[in-house]
């Protein structure tokens, strides 16, 4: 991982103006490969998820057991300290009261007790014909405003189609769609539930969802990081 060596500067000045930022990749193609075998052994899962069953979409999940495989923790980890300070800085300019400790640990405790303890980071299986419905990832009274998603397959080679999308519903006005182009080993930040955005008569809130195209060849493999814990 190359999380210390981005420019966290301008990522959190990417958030604050967009509510995504793209990463170049950080992962390396050996630990994405082994990231997307662990799907094939349920072991490491608490649960899966059939997507079309729900009417979520096309595809399946598979939300991750506790503990974490090792890089899935140390990742979900260092992205936290890293987005805190922007998290709160989004609390402040919407005028909410709660602030993000500057520990991880110290967040999963304000989780848990709100009856929030079951893990959220997720490996996602797409094959031909799969989509991602827009949606958001709150889980519970909890939820930190920031996520990451990470892609684990290389576009073109293993798959066609799959673009990441996001969309703004912004107050009184159509909404906006974002379609990301993310490279084997990037990732994506982006806003869970909403974003402060700044007009003439100050800071106003900016909901966003997101999904994932239709998927027209090939299989897509995804690492989604949700830093809250769900109920």
């Amino acid at each position: 991982m190359k999380l210390d060596t981005l420019d966290w500067a301008a990522l959190g000045a990417e958030l604050d103006a967009k509510g995504f930022a793209a990463t170049p990749p950080i992962l390396s193609a050996d630990a994405c490969a082994a990231l997307a075998e662990r799907y094939d052994h349920p072991a490491s899962f608490r649960s899966t998820v059939a997507m079309a069953r729900h009417g979520f979409g096309r595809g399946e999940y598979r939300y991750f057991d506790y503990p974490l495989p090792g890089p899935v923790a140390q990742l979900r980890e260092a992205l936290y300290a890293r987005l805190a300070p922007v998290a709160n800085g989004w609390h402040e300019k919407l005028g909410r009261p709660e602030r993000f400790p500057a520990t991880h640990a110290a967040f999963l405790e304000i989780c848990a007790a709100a009856g929030q303890t079951r893990p959220t980071p997720l490996l996602l299986r797409y094959g031909p014909g799969d989509y991602n419905c827009l949606h958001q990832d709150l889980y519970g009274t909890v939820h930190f405003p920031i996520q990451a998603a990470f892609l684990l397959s290389k576009p073109a080679a293993d798959f066609t189609g799959g673009a990441f999308v996001l969309v703004e519903q912004r107050p009184r006005q159509q909404s906006r769609a974002h379609v990301v182009p993310l490279a084997q080993g990037a990732g994506v930040l982006f806003a869970v539930n909403e974003r402060p955005a700044t007009g003439t008569r100050g800071a106003y809130r900016v909901k966003m969802r997101h999904g994932v195209a239709e998927i027209c060849s090939g299989r897509r493999h995804t690492l989604g990081v949700i830093l809250h814990d769900a109920a």
